[in-house]
């Protein structure tokens, strides 16, 4: 089997440009041949069709070549002759034009991982150490556009303020009729994301990140009011995403749905989240819920705010996993080995190290050749040039409620009234939080401030900027919720501010 030099090597670099394995030998033993095995697997979609051409690529994580196969029209494919014992760390993964992936392998020697190459985060499978056995399930699901592996929810929003806003498209999964059940264990349960929440969100004093971390992984039957039987390990802080999944948008003071059975929301101190901020590692993600404001850096509003792990002092909500609900949420992309070596995280039980939530394909996004790009992680389609529309909330809605073919770059033969302005989920959803650089460089195919360039995804996607949300801030409806460009978080902007917003259909 030939092996071709990659025109690129992975690189351990952590490119923190926030916003505002050495080679081994072969397994060789004094002339005796190495042993070697062979990888195979099948790659087919989502029912099971088979997807012939499909390219997949074996790269050596030890000397940095590649072997690749294509698959057969059963959708098949073998590959041989690779190294086993010592320095026989392999990362495997497929491509296709139209199609996003998401691997699985049935052998405990491989895992599904992420990995960075350059800034372009691929999902793959891992072995750091192959086996002398040969491997048979080392497999790959296709999404074409259309498809998705999650559906996401609603935001909340109960009034409409501007025709095409977040409540006049209701977009989204709607919430269970009752949202919270009340245990009486000193527990809640979320019956939209299936999580189980600690019932009194003031338990724990407000601390810096590590201290909150390790009180999260500590908490068991008999803290806390807790009468659930549950035993240290089983609670967690959550991930990002985990901790805006209790957001209700048309709630503020504390901005969680009305009748919710919690006790003690703590106004004073804002969340912490076990997502850290890859670009700036020394932070990490944090919500306040007098309004649902994200929080990153010292709040330009109200310096009582940050998120610096060390020196903030923000509160702590415990969650654990529960049965399925009516949705799944989504991983952050935060990763292990991001926080300094080979399967480290940045803390015992933070979201690099447990990665909880429904995977994110790759490539997630097909770019359709018309001016609009499918994910299939979401099932959405979005505009492609990022820097067509900047208004204000109102005129952006307008003009994105009129955007049709011939305009901003579409040739897709849309017609107005087709497109919309994405709603808090929707924006959200986009973020891939991997990328130790501004997300929108990420999606601009740049990696950071190096010349290194991946694949493009948007179309001139603004840097330091905030993209509109259609939905309204409900402390004060003045106010639209907006994503920052660099971090992704959410944040809330005048109404009357000129920003730039993408469209969503």
């Amino acid at each position: 089997m030939n092996k071709i030099k990659l025109f690129f090597a992975i690189v351990g670099l952590s490119l923190l440009s926030a916003c505002g394995g050495g080679d081994g030998g072969e397994n060789t033993n004094l002339g005796v041949p190495p042993i070697t095995s062979t990888v195979s697997g099948t790659v087919l979609d989502k029912s099971s069709v088979p997807i012939a051409g499909a390219l997949i690529t074996v790269y050596s994580n030890n000397n940095h070549t590649v072997a690749t196969a294509t698959t057969d029209a059963n959708g098949a494919y073998s590959v041989s002759g690779l190294h086993t014992g010592l320095n026989s760390d392999y990362s495997i993964y497929a491509g296709a034009s139209g199609f996003g992936f998401y691997p699985s392998v049935g052998d405990v020697a491989g895992s599904v991982s992420k990995q960075d190459f350059n800034g372009d985060y691929k999902t793959l499978i891992r072995f750091l150490s192959m086996p002398t056995h040969d491997v048979t399930s080392a497999n790959f699901t296709a999404y074409r556009p259309g498809d998705k592996v999650v559906s996401l929810p609603r935001t909340g929003q109960t009034t409409s303020y501007a025709s095409g806003d977040d409540y006049s498209a209701l977009q989204g999964v709607a919430w269970p009729g009752t949202r919270y059940t009340d245990n009486t264990d000193g527990t809640v349960t979320d019956h939209l994301t299936g999580l189980i929440w600690l019932k009194n969100a003031g338990c724990f004093s407000a601390s810096d990140w590590s201290t909150a971390l390790a009180a999260a992984n500590q908490l068991a039957d008999g803290a806390c009011g807790l009468s659930d039987g549950s035993s240290a390990g089983q609670w967690r802080m959550p991930n990002v995403n985990e901790l805006e999944s209790l957001v209700d948008v048309s709630q503020s003071s504390p901005a969680v749905s009305v009748g919710h059975p919690f006790t003690n929301i703590d106004l004073t101190n804002a969340y912490w989240s076990s997502t850290t901020y890859t670009a700036l590692t020394s932070n990490a993600m944090v919500i306040r819920f007098t309004d649902g404001r994200w929080i990153n850096g010292i709040d330009a509003g109200d310096a009582s705010f940050n998120n610096v792990k060390t020196t903030a002092t923000n509160s702590l909500w415990a969650v654990k996993s529960g049965s399925a609900g009516t949705i799944q949420l989504l991983a952050t992309g935060v990763f292990s080995g991001q926080g300094g070596g080979s399967g480290a995280s940045f803390g015992t039980g933070d979201d690099a190290s447990l990665q909880i939530g429904a995977p994110l394909t790759s490539p997630r996004f097909i770019d359709n050749g018309d001016g609009t790009l499918s994910d299939t992680v979401t099932g959405l389609t979005w505009l492609k040039k990022a820097d067509c529309v900047s208004q204000s909330w109102s005129g952006a809605l307008t003009a994105i409620n009129s955007l049709a073919n011939g305009q901003c770059g579409l040739t897709d033969g849309s017609s107005a009234g087709d497109w919309r302005m994405p709603n808090r989920s929707e924006m959200l959803s986009l973020s891939d939080r991997a990328p130790t650089f501004p997300q929108a460089n990420y999606f601009n195919g740049i990696a950071g401030g190096s010349n290194v360039t991946g694949p493009v995804i948007f179309n001139n996607f603004i840097v330091s900027d905030y993209y509109w949300t259609s939905t309204t801030d409900a402390a004060d409806t003045t106010q639209a919720w907006t994503v920052y460009s660099c971090d992704f978080g959410v944040y809330n902007i005048a109404k009357t501010d000129t920003r730039y917003s993408l469209a969503v259909r």
